[in-house]
């Protein structure tokens, strides 16, 4: 009878059977493998905690405990042996959630409301601003060194004030009020020169921003304010409006005017119904869409741009589509000489950089110094004619795309056997009887969904319109009137970001509408491609 080096004579060593237990298989990986997974689970851990700080600052308390739900769904999904399918899924899911669902669902939530310069915060929030716009300095108003900082990007991140008071205690002043600033470094003349999660402007930038600057305000809980006095102080005021909470008003105390709350259009209105500049964020319901399907300032500028929109969008497509496919079958000949060269030349706008290549295609069309007016003798206002500006825009983006249909043709032309088109001439049928029966049918297969999604692209291509045209020629109709070359997609980027008062509430319904539009259009095509599946079988 055998014995067992271990000493015993019937008991199987551990993994003699083949089984081990699941301990032991969770760590049977390499030690490569597991340290890989150690370093990918603290990048993401890493991640986690540079995404709560910002968060902790503005007091996201939601959104730090999503953040902390996301970090501990992954830790248990890697390192649990029992979710192996999710450890697959999962990373897909988050991203089309952080990337698809949650953008568009935030999109939705904003074109029913009135979000617009001016009806950014709450109620609260207007009112102190209010407050603290009103602000006026007084003899023995208290001063602050100030250094001036943004919450995130220099040029377009939110106004913050770095205060130090006096006694030495540094402030940081926003918005929404005053909150002590914890861990900043102070120079000897009092000034703050750095914090965490806070950008300090440079003089420059200041003065890039000074307007805004001298509407800036800081609000504080005794209904007083602190504004700027040059760039380098701060001063705390008295404020000139103060809310009344008795009657939901704001009394100018100066004037004596009257200011009454006006809950549906969320700003303060006088008798007379003028407005102060400072509102809150209401919804508005259906009332953005209504605006621009009911409005006639606004139905004008948007079913206008729409129909354009569809033309340039099909144009684009349709011509792409010919010249790509041209260029391939005419490089297709079997014993052509210098293919490859020619190949390289036809895609070289593709390989060059798009942004490069619209902005040397705007100074082509230049009346002045362009080389088509040059080369042609002519005088032509290319960008400042309605016609003409619209045939350059749709020029520039049949040259920059053809390449990629010739790519995509060429391909799809060497799928198709040659034998097919031989045995359709010894039936008979000539050159292009062949082609529009035989080729062309196996090639739609292949490039009808390549073709959606051209026209997909080429319904929101923001860069084709805004680094040509930036949207003009422009009317003398308003800021409701769009322009003659603008896409819904540029239309509803001056709306929200363009425009003396920018529109969010407006644009964010604007950009549900392109989301259908597009969404209703690729999903018709697509279903109609299935007729094309009896020519694969």
């Amino acid at each position: 009878m055998a014995t067992d080096r271990s000493g015993g004579t019937g008991a199987p060593a551990s993994g003699a059977t083949g089984r081990r237990h699941p301990a032991e298989r969770r760590f049977q990986g390499s030690l490569g493998g597991r340290i890989v997974k150690i370093l990918l689970l603290g990048l993401f851990t890493a991640l986690g905690v540079w995404a709560v700080l910002p968060l902790y600052l503005a007091g996201v308390w939601w959104g730090i405990g999503l953040v902390v739900a996301v970090v501990a769904l992954v830790y248990y999904v890697y390192l649990s042996g029992r979710t192996v399918p999710a450890k697959y899924l999962v990373p897909g899911v988050l991203f089309l959630m952080a990337f698809q669902i949650f953008p568009v669902l935030y999109t939705m939530s904003t074109s029913l409301t009135n979000m617009s310069d001016g009806h950014r915060g709450a109620k609260e929030q207007a009112i102190a601003s209010i407050e603290a716009f009103s602000v006026v300095r007084e003899d023995d108003s208290r001063e602050f060194a100030l250094t001036v900082a943004t919450t995130g990007d220099p040029d377009t991140g939110d106004l913050v004030f770095l205060l130090t008071s006096p006694e030495g205690d540094t402030y940081a002043g926003t918005e929404e009020g005053l909150n002590e600033l914890i861990g900043a470094q102070v120079d000897p003349s009092g000034r703050v020169t750095g914090a965490l999660g806070y950008t300090i402007l440079t003089p420059a930038q200041v003065n890039e921003r000074s307007g805004e600057l001298q509407e800036f305000a800081v609000p504080t809980d005794d209904g007083s304010g602190i504004r700027s006095s040059g760039l380098s102080t701060a001063f705390e005021g008295t404020a000139v409006r103060v809310y009344d909470q008795a009657c939901d008003c704001i009394e100018d105390t100066e004037t004596g005017t009257v200011y009454h709350a006006d809950d549906e259009r969320g700003a303060f209105y006088d008798e007379d119904g003028r407005r102060l500049a400072q509102g809150w964020q209401v919804g508005v319901g259906l009332d953005n869409f209504s605006r621009f399907l009911l409005d006639p300032s606004f139905a004008s500028s948007f079913f206008g741009t729409l129909v354009w929109n569809i033309v340039f969008a099909a144009s684009v497509t349709f011509l792409v589509f010919v010249v790509g496919l041209a260029v391939a079958l005419t490089l297709h000949v079997p014993k052509m000489r210098g293919k490859t060269f020619y190949r390289v030349l036809v895609i070289l706008p593709y390989a060059m950089s798009s942004l490069a290549m619209y902005l040397l295609w705007r100074d082509m069309f230049n009346v002045d110094f362009g080389l088509f007016n040059r080369m042609l003798g002519l005088q032509v206002d290319w960008l400042g004619n309605v016609w003409a500006a619209r045939a350059a825009v749709i020029l520039t983006n049949v040259w920059l795309g053809y390449p990629y249909m010739f790519l995509v043709a060429t391909g799809a032309l060497q799928a198709v056997p040659r034998e097919l088109g031989q045995a359709a001439r010894l039936d008979g049928a000539g050159p292009w009887q062949a082609f529009r029966h035989v080729t062309l049918p196996l090639l739609m297969v292949a490039m009808t969904p390549i073709l959606i999604a051209t026209f997909a692209f080429n319904f929101n291509n923001f860069n084709a319109v805004w680094l040509v045209t930036r949207g003009g020629p422009y009317g003398s109709e308003g800021t409701a009137a769009s322009g003659a070359t603008d896409l819904l997609i540029t239309y509803t980027y001056r709306l929200a970001f363009s425009e003396a008062t920018a529109q969010y509430g407006y644009a964010a319904a604007l950009s549900v509408m392109i989301f259908l539009i597009v969404s209703v259009m690729s999903v018709t095509g697509l279903s109609r491609t299935k007729a094309l599946q009896e020519v694969d079988r």
